[in-house]
């Protein structure tokens, strides 16, 4: 299991900006438990402890408490287990994030790490779409396929009803590579679901729905 040391802060009771979900199937079983307002407060259980790292990093700079538990096929390879992950998140995430009104719904960030840098735009427009523009100099770090990441993505922005364009604009190691990848996708979702005091009780849409 991985567990970051917990943080002494409590999320509010009051956060209504939370949720639970659940995922069963032949190949995977996956639960989710998401709170957009929260301290950056990590737990993971997956057996892909590279991905729990990873994760991690978007539950710390989006300061979204997350807790993920899985248990997939790893016999096999992790693609199911790793594709439902994402899967399970967006569902997990779209329905935290709620209806949209009074949010920022775009959000961007760009983070380096040593010779790494990315960039990460998000629009929480309902309209799921994925512009994945990473290369990789190996195909694996540690044990862990770098092709399983744009499927993790795809996951995510399919059930989370947002489009995200993910570019990686210099880097040489693979891990500072995805790192910066992770890192800035949380936060620009820190930012898009941040409330916009200006906007009242509106949704951020000239067309009134998201």
């Amino acid at each position: 299991m991985y567990a970051r040391p917990a943080s002494h802060h409590t999320p509010s009771p009051m956060s209504t900006r939370s949720a639970r979900v659940e995922r069963d199937t032949k190949e995977t079983r996956i639960a989710v438990a998401i709170d957009l307002d929260g301290s950056g407060r990590a737990n993971f259980a997956t057996g892909l402890p590279f991905l729990d790292h990873m994760l991690d990093q978007v539950a710390r700079h989006g300061l979204v408490d997350l807790d993920v538990k899985a248990e997939g096929d790893l016999e096999i390879d992790a693609h199911h287990t790793v594709e439902d992950l994402g899967i399970t998140i967006g569902q997990a995430f779209d329905k935290a994030v709620g209806d949209k009104r009074a949010i920022r719904r775009y959000g961007h960030a760009y983070v380096p790490l040593d010779e790494a840098l990315s960039r990460v735009i998000i629009d929480l427009s309902g309209r799921p779409g994925l512009t994945w523009e990473v290369d990789f100099p190996r195909a694996r770090i540690g044990d862990f396929d770098v092709d399983l990441f744009s499927e993790f993505f795809q996951g995510f922005v399919n059930h989370a009803k947002c489009t995200l364009h993910v570019d990686n604009l210099r880097g040489r190691n693979a891990h500072h590579i995805i790192e910066t990848v992770f890192k800035a996708f949380g936060r620009a979702v820190r930012m898009a679901v941040e409330h916009d005091p200006r906007m009242g009780d509106e949704l951020p849409s000239t067309k009134g729905a998201l």
